[in-house]
C-alpha cells in the first residue's frame, strides 16, 4: 500500500473504510465509493464522494448502507494499519441518533438494490409448472 494513503490530517476513504473494518476488502469500499453510496456530511455541507482517492478528515460523518444496514459513523481518527478490531472501533464513533445502541438499522427488511414497488408480488414466488413425465408425454 503506498505511503500516501493517509496524511496527518485526512486519509483516503476507501483505506480508512478499510482500516476501520467497516468493509472487508479495499476493493469493496472502492465500488461503494464509486457507485455514490456513501454520504460524506463535512461542517454541515453533505456531499457524495465520486472518487475512492477523496479524502476524509477528522470530524467527517459518513453514512452508507452495506448488507442491508444503514450505518453512520464520525470518524475519529486515521490509523497506520488495518489492525484488530479494538484498534479499528478507535478510529470511528457511531452517531446515536441514527443507529439505537450502536447497531445498524435495517432498511425494509431487504438487500440493497431493492426497492418496494407495487409490480413486486407480495409473497414467495410461484413454483414453475412440472414438466411431463412419462404418463402424459405426448
Amino acid at each position: 500500500m503506498a505511503d500516501d494513503a493517509c496524511r496527518p490530517n485526512a486519509c483516503r476513504i476507501n483505506v480508512w473504510l478499510w482500516r476501520a473494518r467497516l468493509v472487508k476488502s479495499r476493493a469493496q469500499s472502492g465500488a461503494l465509493v464509486s457507485a455514490g453510496r456513501i454520504h460524506l456530511n463535512r461542517g454541515g455541507a453533505e456531499s457524495r464522494p465520486d472518487k475512492p482517492s477523496k479524502a476524509v478528515k477528522m470530524g467527517d460523518e459518513l453514512v452508507f448502507a452495506l448488507g442491508g444496514r444503514l450505518t453512520a459513523v464520525r470518524v475519529e481518527g486515521f490509523g497506520t494499519r488495518r489492525g484488530p478490531p479494538a484498534e479499528a472501533r478507535a478510529l470511528y464513533r457511531p452517531l446515536e441518533e441514527s443507529m439505537p445502541n450502536g447497531q445498524g438499522v435495517a432498511i425494509d427488511n431487504q438487500p440493497l438494490g431493492l426497492k418496494n414497488s407495487a409490480a413486486a408480488p407480495a409473497g414467495p414466488a410461484p413454483l414453475p409448472p412440472r414438466l411431463p413425465d412419462d404418463l402424459h408425454r405426448h
